[in-house]
C-alpha cells in the first residue's frame, strides 16, 4: 500500500476542515434533492393488488398498517435465487440486516415492509433465523411487474390518503446502498423527516427536530411532551447553531 502523508496535528485538522467544506456542500445538496423530490408528481394506484401475509390474504392498503407512507422492497426470495430455500440472495440479506429499528419510521407514520415471491412459511422461517422483524409479505399478482421491481431489487414509495394510493418515487440498484437509515428512508418519502428545517410544500405536517426522538420502547408510553427531554433537545439545537456559526 501506498499510504498518505503523516502530518502534523494541525496540519491534519486544516485537511480536515478542507474535506469538511466539501461534505457539508455535499449534505446541502443532499437536501435540496430531498426537498424537490418532496414535489415530485403522484401516480395514482388503480389495481386492487393482494399479498400473503402472516395472517391470510391482505391488501396493498393492508400493508400501510394504517399509516399515510409505505416503503415497500422488493426482495428476492424464491425458487431459483442464489441460496433458496435456505437464504434470500445475498444483497437483499445484506440490505435486511441493515434495516433500523421500525419504531422511528413509524412515529413519522411511515411503514416499511418487504415483499417476494416466496410462501410465508418459508418467509417467516428464514426472518427467525436471521433475527428479521421487517414485515414481509408474499407477492400473488404482477405487483413486481407492475412496479418495475420484477428483474431487479428497489424500493417503491407509496402514499394513503384515505382509501386512494398514490406511488411517490422509486429507488434502486445502487441507490438502494443508501438505504438501512432512518433518515434516509424518510428523506424519500413524500412528508420527509417532517422537520421544520426542511423545504417541503405549504401545508406539509412538520415539527420541531430532535423534540419527536425516543427511546424505541417509549414511543406508545409517552404520548405527551415530556418537558425535561425537550430541554435536552433545545440544548442541542442551540449548540448544533453555535458550532455551525464557527
Amino acid at each position: 500500500m501506498k499510504t498518505p502523508p503523516i502530518v502534523s496535528p494541525q496540519e491534519w485538522e486544516a485537511a480536515r476542515r478542507q474535506m469538511l467544506v466539501k461534505e457539508k456542500a455535499q449534505m446541502r445538496a443532499r437536501d435540496a434533492l430531498a426537498a424537490e423530490r418532496r414535489r415530485m408528481p403522484w401516480l395514482a394506484v388503480e389495481k386492487p393488488y393482494q399479498f400473503d401475509g402472516p395472517s391470510g390474504t391482505v391488501s396493498l392498503l393492508d400493508l400501510f398498517e394504517g399509516r399515510r407512507q409505505l416503503i415497500a422492497y422488493r426482495a428476492f426470495f424464491e425458487p431459483g435465487v442464489y441460496g433458496w430455500p435456505e437464504h434470500a440472495c445475498l444483497g437483499c440479506s445484506f440490505g435486511a440486516d441493515h434495516v433500523p429499528h421500525l419504531a422511528h419510521l413509524n412515529a413519522r407514520d411511515t411503514t416499511l415492509a418487504y415483499v417476494s415471491r416466496a410462501p410465508q412459511v418459508d418467509i417467516q422461517r428464514v426472518k427467525a433465523r436471521m433475527g428479521w422483524n421487517v414485515p414481509w409479505y408474499t407477492m400473488t399478482d404482477d405487483f413486481d411487474v407492475d412496479f418495475g421491481v420484477d428483474e431487479w431489487h428497489g424500493h417503491n414509495v407509496f402514499f394513503r390518503d384515505g382509501e386512494r394510493i398514490f406511488r411517490t418515487y422509486l429507488i434502486n440498484d445502487r441507490g438502494d446502498e443508501q438505504m438501512g437509515n432512518t433518515w434516509n428512508y424518510l428523506d424519500i418519502t413524500p412528508l420527509g423527516r417532517q422537520e421544520l428545517w426542511e423545504d417541503s410544500p405549504k401545508g406539509y405536517p412538520q415539527s420541531e427536530p430532535y423534540k419527536w426522538w425516543n427511546w424505541h420502547d417509549n414511543y406508545d408510553a409517552e404520548g405527551t411532551p415530556n418537558v425535561k427531554r425537550d430541554e435536552v433537545s433545545q440544548a442541542g439545537v442551540a449548540a448544533s447553531k453555535r458550532k455551525a456559526q464557527r
